[in-house]
């Protein structure tokens, strides 16, 4: 993959944001979150004037070797036909994209099956499925950099198109068992915390899950760089959402995180470079278990919390609506002196 440099926040505006949120006819504080996120996006964007420009989420499908390992209930033909589902604008992340007229994307990054050529869907197929990594690595290096550059090459396209704010979504069955053993290697947490119900598992699957990534972790013992983890552990879908999102950041755009997979990848990218924090809005907090722990890695308060687990990108289409909040009340809530009401 080509070299990244994400640049560390400019905070000389830092002062003007706050005397701009503080003169806002409210009482100090009282938009709560919404006033974090609007002062984010000021320092993102070095400005007073934040704006949000054509919104897009990005989702991208591969399929998993360790389902192998008899880790989820689904069959791996569900990732192609869920793409399918996508394309015809059934799922869920199709109904709130179109409700927030947020720009969707879909990439195969690495499914398990030849789609026909489709104007809707973006190739960046790598291979047809990672390698069962309770075995072997699921990704060659050569293989996981190659996902990560696809990635950064959309994002580039979209920001060259005027998109200033991004979230990503991902599709592909056996993710949450890859993303559990990513959340093990980068934030040290116990299989057994890191395991969730995924699609649907009973407690004896999740006992089995979280046995199989034990032993895998145990191979792999020796792997510490964190571009080797990602590629022994991840997903193609995984790591072209990782360098998509660093790229995203190089380029001064928002990155919306939305639940357990894509924020995996964002674990992968932040032990890159971890610069990558000061461009994310965490959108909500999954219902899979490992997701607190992600969050708690990365020092993480989530916008939501409504028992979403979904995926898809759901989460950050659903919570779009409160970062256009947290822009408009700055662009355009009247300030005490404007509005000519008495400040304490």
């Amino acid at each position: 993959m080509q070299e990244i440099q994400i640049k560390g926040i400019d905070h000389t505006l830092d002062q003007a944001i706050t005397e701009k949120i503080n003169g806002k006819t409210k009482p100090l504080g009282s938009l709560g979150q919404l006033e974090t996120i609007g002062a984010q996006i000021c320092r993102i964007q070095q400005t007073l004037h934040p704006k949000l420009n054509q919104p897009a989420i990005l989702v991208c499908a591969g399929d998993h070797g360790i389902t192998h390992e008899g880790i989820s209930p689904f069959p791996q033909e569900v990732t192609f036909q869920m793409v399918m589902n996508f394309l015809a604008g059934g799922a869920a992340i199709n109904v709130f994209s179109r409700q927030h007229q947020i720009n969707l994307l879909v990439a195969d990054t690495g499914v398990n099956y030849d789609f026909e050529a489709n104007d809707q869907l973006i190739n960046k197929k790598v291979a047809k499925g990672t390698r069962n990594f309770a075995v072997e690595p699921a990704m060659t290096l050569e293989e996981c950099s190659l996902a990560m550059q696809n990635g950064a090459d959309i994002v580039t396209e979209l920001h060259q198109t005027g998109t200033n704010i991004i979230g990503f979504g991902e599709m592909g069955i056996g993710n949450t068992t890859s993303a559990s053993a990513l959340l093990c290697k980068y934030a040290k947490v116990k299989p057994i915390d890191a395991c969730g119900a995924g699609t649907g598992l009973d407690d004896k699957g999740i006992q089995h899950k979280a046995d199989v990534i034990t032993k895998a972790l145990d191979l792999h013992k020796s792997i510490t760089d964190p571009l080797e983890i990602l590629a022994c552990f991840g997903g193609f879908e995984t790591a072209t959402i990782c360098g998509a999102m660093l790229k995203a950041a190089e380029l001064n755009m928002i990155i919306m995180v939305d639940g357990f997979i894509v924020t995996s990848a964002l674990l992968a990218a932040y032990a890159m470079q971890p610069q990558i924090l000061d461009y994310c809005i965490f959108t909500h907090q999954s219902n899979e278990k490992g997701h607190q722990y992600m969050l708690k890695h990365l020092r993480a308060n989530a916008l939501l919390n409504i028992g979403m687990r979904l995926g898809e990108g759901t989460g950050a289409a659903v919570a779009y609506p409160l970062i256009q909040s947290a822009v408009a009340f700055i662009n355009e809530m009247s300030s005490f002196a404007d509005a000519g009401v008495s400040n304490r």
